[in-house]
């Protein structure tokens, strides 16, 4: 396993972030129902975790996209991890929502760049990666190059996969699901049913609980 993402994962799990109701399962924002949910924006309040998350996705921007000019975080998780990156990369930095606002100035990418500049998007959580798609779509209309997405954490979903490579976005996560079941396990923050039922519902998440 890589040290970095085992590592991540146990933290996750320590600081609670990681939360398991196979009796009560939450209802995602795709409307697919799971046993697990992952809250990454815990990681904000632990100074040492988020000093974790802010070097390990500037280190895998510096490695994997060094053309990068300026840096996207995707609303409403990854808005202050991607300040955290473009404040340690010393690039420009921007917001993107999911939709135009309704009101004001109707912006949909809050900030400000310089036309045509190439932009690493940084997103906090990858599900099925519609919501992160469309922020790569709503910069690449607005004239801005997207060299690609960093991520603090993904299910690894097959449909998230092909997603991506239909969109032609390269993606590092800094940790996974098999991680994080598999620290689960080692920490004795599941048991042996919890893991059958997790793996149950990795292999058919969608139609899950139906």
């Amino acid at each position: 396993m890589n040290t970095i993402s085992k590592a991540f994962a146990r933290k996750l799990l320590e600081v609670g972030a990681v939360k398991l109701q196979p009796n009560n399962p939450f209802t995602w924002a795709s409307g697919w129902k799971s046993p697990i949910y992952t809250d990454n924006r815990r990681v904000l309040s632990y100074p040492e975790l988020r000093t974790m998350v802010k070097l390990a996705l500037t280190h895998m921007v510096l490695e994997s996209f060094p053309e990068a000019e300026a840096v996207a975080g995707v609303a409403t998780g990854a808005i202050a991890q991607g300040a955290l990156v473009a404040d340690e990369l010393n690039l420009p930095y921007v917001y993107v929502r999911p939709k135009p606002k309704d009101h004001g100035m109707g912006n949909q990418i809050e900030g400000e760049l310089r036309a045509g500049s190439r932009v690493v998007v940084v997103e906090d959580l990858i599900s099925t990666g519609g919501s992160s798609l469309k922020a790569v779509d709503a910069l690449r209309r607005a004239g801005f190059d997207v060299v690609g997405m960093v991520a603090s954490y993904t299910y690894g979903f097959p449909v998230a996969e092909e997603a991506f490579r239909a969109a032609d976005v390269k993606l590092l996560t800094i940790s996974d699901y098999e991680h994080v079941v598999a620290e689960a396990i080692a920490t004795g923050f599941i048991s042996s049913d919890d893991e059958a039922l997790l793996r149950q519902w990795r292999q058919n998440p969608s139609e899950w609980g139906k």
